[in-house]
């Protein structure tokens, strides 16, 4: 297919692909489905081997959060029967970290919920990065907090982060319609403010929200455009009791069709296999592997994962690896960049902007999907972080 060996040769030069050849991506059959993965693996392959990164959340503070996200269960009027709990302590947070550590993963994502912290939430913060960092050596620490202000980027570098996410979840067009307490602005303001402070940056999408095609193509140019070090695809979880409960839109082809689109526009950066894996992807986890070189490890925030046991299982059966904290996981030029807090995705003075020139790739629409819902596979957290109950990792 010409449209696969172009994509594979601008992903091995890091060169940008055109609009119409992304959509085209999204909108190849399910005959092609084997050869799309094929081609996207090449290009992940070329900038990570066969290396698989773990990563390990931990709730910090659990509902209750007074923005509208339509998409999260710890929205402001969420009837999600999640847990909800205050800070966790420092040592509570590290031991729970500590768990997921001894279970593979090399980085631990620090998230709670909220619009953004106080000043006194990043010293509490700031306190269990310390702990986290004094009790296992050569683990990453990534901190999600929400929408930050002057000189909180700063402060959790000083305290030992090693990265910030917030996500852009959508496309600016579309954004208005999934939240309205914030703006598509305000989120990109605050990974600049990440990168700003030296920070590697983490900022992903949530597909599966009855966006378009188009829509999904701008979310990820944006994110291009930001140049974070990691993008997680995130995969709607329709937790009942929030406003998209009622949205299955995606099956696991659809879910591959993503990654590789993704993985096409951002090929040297970390694309990570994040929330709703399990609930769409399904049996087809493996296969993903050869799209993302990264995935959470155990349980998400508010909802059950796949065993940790099983995941690691699932990569070495692929014929994968688990990346160790003796490896670094940015292909070297994205390293150094970051090192010296540049851009990782161009060389030279071209800026950061989206790249790259070609011929429109003509798109044929597929047949129309009709996914089942799958509710049983949406399990609440009972566990780990705010329980008494051993954690998943």
């Amino acid at each position: 297919m010409d449209l696969l060996n172009t994509l594979v040769d601008k992903g091995l030069r890091r060169e940008l692909p055109t609009r119409e050849e992304a959509l085209a991506v999204l909108a190849t059959s399910d005959d092609d489905l084997l050869e799309v993965v094929a081609a996207a693996g090449k290009v992940r392959r070329q900038w990570f081997g066969r290396r698989v990164k773990l990563n390990y959340l931990v709730n910090l503070k659990s509902g209750l959060c007074p923005e509208d996200c339509s998409y999260c269960s710890q929205r402001l009027g969420s009837k999600a029967e999640i847990l909800k709990y205050t800070w966790l302590k420092p040592d509570e947070a590290s031991q729970a970290a500590a768990a997921g550590v001894a279970g593979g993963a090399k980085r631990v994502c620090l998230v709670a919920s909220g619009r953004g912290p106080t000043d006194r939430d990043v010293d509490r913060v700031s306190k269990t990065i310390e702990a986290i960092k004094e009790q296992n050596e050569g683990v990453e620490v990534c901190a999600c907090l929400g929408l930050l202000s002057g000189g909180q980027a700063e402060r959790l570098r000083a305290a030992g982060a090693d990265a910030y996410n917030h996500n852009l979840n959508t496309s600016e067009g579309t954004y208005g319609d999934i939240t309205t307490t914030h703006t598509f602005a305000d989120r990109v303001d605050t990974v600049h403010q990440a990168q700003a402070a030296g920070l590697s940056a983490c900022s992903g999408l949530i597909a599966g929200m009855g966006e378009s095609d188009e829509d999904l193509v701008d979310v990820v140019y944006s994110l291009r455009e930001l140049d974070p070090d990691s993008v997680p695809v995130n995969f709607l979880i329709p937790f009942e009791g929030t406003p998209l409960a009622k949205e299955w839109n995606l099956t696991p082809q659809r879910c591959l069709r993503i990654l590789a689109m993704v993985r096409f526009v951002c090929p040297d950066v970390e694309v990570r296999i994040a929330g709703g894996r399990e609930v769409h992807l399904r049996s087809m986890q493996p296969l993903a592997l050869n799209l993302a070189n990264s995935i959470f490890l155990g349980d998400y925030l508010t909802s059950e994962g796949q065993a940790g046991k099983a995941d690691l299982d699932m990569i070495a059966d692929a014929g994968f690896e688990v990346e160790g904290t003796d490896t670094t996981t940015l292909p070297e030029h994205r390293a150094d960049a970051l090192a010296g807090d540049g851009c990782g995705s161009h060389s030279g003075s071209g800026g950061c902007g989206p790249c790259g020139d070609g011929e429109p790739a003509a798109a044929e629409a597929p047949v129309a999907e009709v996914p089942a819902a799958r509710t049983d596979l949406v399990a609440v957290r009972r566990r780990g972080a705010g329980t008494d109950l051993a954690p998943n990792a």
